[in-house]
């Protein structure tokens, strides 16, 4: 089960298409390179909080399944306590695909039901070609797809995504982008 509501759906191709080139030594690397952190929650669910984008990716691959590590057992929690516990440790990304904070509940049971989050697309397309570094922080791309979303119009982004990641990749080198993990500094 996830642990976010949305996903960039262009990130999840760019996904897909890694597997579909990979052989079966090379999809079993990637796999154990990979391994989803997650927590076991009430009833027993394990609830994914990172690698979203892969293994939604892997599901709609039909690959047979994923590595996991598990970071904590909550399933003695009732529902409540066990969303609090999440949002405590950043396990928790509870924002819908326009970027606005909801209930714990509406979080969908399935990968499969992740709605496209097009500025969480933005956000990986800047990262890869050098607007701004991976970095450790929880849901750090989400932050980023928050400052696109706020600076670049959607109808921009949907017809011409190339001219939006050369707009998010001189934005991600402002000084307004400092405060964001990751951030690389200006290019003047």
């Amino acid at each position: 089960r996830p642990t976010q509501m949305s996903v960039g759906l262009l990130e999840v191709v760019e996904r897909r298409k890694a597997w579909r080139s990979g052989k079966g030594k090379d999809r079993n690397k990637m796999l154990a390179e990979h391994v989803a952190p997650g927590v076991i929650g009430p009833k027993g669910w394990f609830y994914v909080v990172d690698h979203h984008h892969l293994i939604r990716a892997l599901h709609e691959e039909g690959a047979p399944g994923v590595f996991v590590q598990i970071l904590a057992d909550y399933s003695k929690l009732d529902a409540n306590e066990f969303w609090v516990n999440l949002d405590h440790h950043k396990w928790v990304h509870p924002y819908d695909e326009d970027g606005r904070r909801a209930d714990f509940s509406e979080i969908p049971k399935h990968i499969a039901d992740l709605k496209d989050d097009p500025y969480r697309s933005l956000a990986g397309a800047a990262r890869r070609t050098g607007g701004f570094a991976k970095d450790l922080t929880p849901y750090s791309e989400f932050l980023w797809a928050t400052f696109f979303r706020m600076r670049i119009e959607k109808d921009d982004l949907l017809h011409n995504f190339e001219d939006a990641v050369e707009q998010a990749i001189a934005l991600a080198h402002s000084a307004a982008a400092a405060h964001l993990p990751g951030w690389c500094g200006r290019k003047d």
